[in-house]
């Protein structure tokens, strides 16, 4: 890196175009600048004269300056030359943390005529951190029955640069036992792990020391050491086992600080300090580490920062059972953090027609209503139905409109009513309804004719009786209700032209009660046939 010349890379893009906006002209071009972080106040970055074709006397005229998204003046505009110089040494990491390509958007404004330029500046990292190990003394027990290539996982070290300026390699201080072998994490970091290349013997030698190194790839390169304590220990042959190999759990985003997030377990068929667990979280990233913590004993973990599904919408969560012989199981838990669902759905009904008549036609018009969730995305989708086996369906209308119609010719006389519940259901997580439950009655239509209870009577009468004297009765029903079901009765013309009836026999109109006029004969009349007829009021 060159010093205190310290000229800053310039990159210059093509013109594209330029658009009027209420009288003021922006730029579409965006200028892109660098600069290393850490450089001299005062350092040149641009010229915004040669860049952005204006004259130099413009600059104070026209009042000049430069405004960053921030409002923070990382650079000050010379007015006398349209030089850009910066205006306070850069911190890459305290602005950018770990993102790698760290960019501060700024705007050239001039005033009369109002005129935007925008423009970038890219603050590249330089290797001003050392690797640091988060233990300065790691303890590993292991048994002296382990494995030949069995794997021990090591805690990576931290580096705040990035890029190539990160941890890069790890080196471990010669020995007869182990060799050091790096992995690539799912966030692209290296780890080391320590693979056993010739059997322990606790009986020769209870315990050594090792010296992990790490290496960045700066130039000159940065080193950290961390020492591992390696403490031999008799036959530990079972590594602990998680119940499952990957953890599932949706957290709402407004959980609150200390929530149990989920509870872990593994076993160990071992006995004594070899099946005593510790849980612990595996090469995980700082974000994990400062938004969850897990309980050594327990393998609970727990919330200890807020969540932010629109800045981090899950995690990946490496945790490891780790025996007293060293032996480990590992699980990852897998956080998806749950945009909050919470406006359930809203029926508002425009329209509701009940009684409907019996004799109603197909895909008549039962109600209109619509329907909303104030939620955005799948919680603000909505799904509408009713319930299944009745002769009613919906169907969409206009927008969120619905209209609630006939399916099908409906019966009074099989049912009289139907409650109907119409539910809906967003598509958000979790799932929110609402149901509104209306009732529809069905109005009767005359449709069914008065039926009698019998199809014939037969009537017995002792001679000489006394006149009016109630001899029997008859008795018909109708399926209909109100006046379509009140039924009455009248005798029908005998088919005996010769028989008179009508000075035999009468019948109550309201109730069918049947009633000989005279005194009957046996030896004159020895009987007779004849009809009732029944009618309703419909």
């Amino acid at each position: 890196m060159e010093p205190a010349k310290g000229r800053a890379q310039r990159t210059r893009q093509v013109l594209l175009f330029f658009v009027f906006l209420g009288g003021s002209l922006v730029c579409s071009k965006t200028w892109s600048y660098s600069v290393a972080e850490e450089m001299e106040v005062g350092t040149f970055i641009a010229n915004v004269v040669k860049d952005m074709g204006v004259d130099v006397e413009d600059l104070a005229a026209r009042g000049a300056r430069v405004i960053f998204d921030d409002y923070k003046p990382y650079l000050r505009l010379d007015l006398r030359n349209g030089d850009l110089l910066l205006n306070r040494q850069l911190d890459r990491e305290a602005l950018c943390d770990l993102t790698e390509r760290c960019i501060l958007h700024f705007q050239v404004l001039f005033e009369n005529p109002l005129q935007f330029s925008r423009a970038e500046l890219l603050v590249k990292d330089i290797n001003d951190h050392t690797p640091t190990f988060l233990d300065n003394h790691i303890l590993l027990k292991i048994s002296e029955g382990t494995a030949l290539g069995t794997l021990f996982q090591i805690d990576s070290a931290q580096d705040l640069d990035v890029g190539k300026n990160g941890v890069q390699n790890y080196t471990i201080s010669p020995n007869p036992h182990f060799h050091l072998k790096l992995r690539d994490s799912d966030e692209g970091r290296k780890y080391p792990e320590l693979v056993l290349d010739q059997s322990l013997d606790r009986e020769k030698e209870a315990e050594f020391s090792l010296t992990l190194t790490a290496v960045d790839g700066g130039s000159p390169p940065r080193s950290g050491t961390t020492l591992i304590h390696v403490v031999v220990l008799d036959i530990n042959d079972n590594a602990p086992e998680f119940e499952k190999p990957v953890y599932e759990v949706h957290v709402p985003e407004s959980s609150p600080l200390d929530s149990l997030i989920i509870k872990v377990s593994a076993t160990d068929l071992d006995a004594g300090i070899n099946g005593e667990l510790t849980y612990s979280f595996s090469h995980v990233s700082r974000d994990v580490r400062k938004t969850f913590e897990i309980h050594p004993i327990s393998g609970e973990v727990y919330l200890k920062a807020p969540l932010d599904y629109e800045i981090i919408p899950s995690y990946i969560i490496n945790i490891q059972a780790i025996d007293g012989g060293s032996l480990s199981g590992k699980a990852s838990i897998l956080v998806q953090v749950v945009d909050m669902n919470d406006n359930p759905p809203e029926i508002a009904m425009t329209s509701l027609t009940s009684p409907i008549p019996e004799n109603s036609s197909p895909e008549m018009v039962v109600a209109v209503f619509s329907i909303r969730d104030q939620d955005a995305g799948d919680n603000g989708r909505m799904v509408c139905s009713i319930q299944n086996n009745i002769p009613f369906l919906l169907k969409p209308t206009f927008k969120n409109f619905y209209a609630l119609v006939t399916e099908r010719p409906v019966d009074r006389e099989v049912r009289s009513e139907y409650n109907i519940t119409i539910t809906v259901t967003d598509l958000g997580t979790p799932r929110l309804k609402t149901e509104y439950n209306i009732t529809v009655l069905i109005s009767d239509v005359n449709d069914n004719a008065p039926a009698f209870t019998q199809t014939s009577y037969t009537l017995f009468v002792r001679e000489n009786n006394s006149p009016a004297l109630h001899i029997g009765s008859v008795s018909a029903t109708d399926r209909d209700s109100g006046t379509n079901a009140q039924v009455t009765y009248s005798l029908l013309p005998p088919q005996d032209p010769h028989l008179p009836l009508a000075s035999l026999v009468s019948i109550n109109a309201d109730n069918g009660h049947l009633f000989a006029l005279r005194s009957l004969d046996y030896e004159a009349l020895q009987a007779f046939e004849f009809r009732v007829g029944a009618t309703d009021r419909g």
